[in-house]
């Protein structure tokens, strides 16, 4: 189960550069969390203002 970064995103990039394996790359909008690279560490949901990233 990976994660996935809800409509909440205010697109502030803390997550990409916390994210281990780069799968998290600015999206349409928001940012996006390729569900094929995630190793669900958390460690995106740990730096986010807004608690975007959740578990799928």
């Amino acid at each position: 189960m990976s994660y996935k970064i809800s409509d909440e995103c205010i697109s502030c990039g803390a997550c990409e550069a916390e994210c281990p394996v780069s799968a998290i790359s600015a999206g349409d909008g928001k940012y996006v969390i390729d569900e094929a690279t995630c190793i669900e560490c958390g460690a995106c949901n740990g730096v986010c203002p807004v608690g975007a990233p959740q578990p799928e």
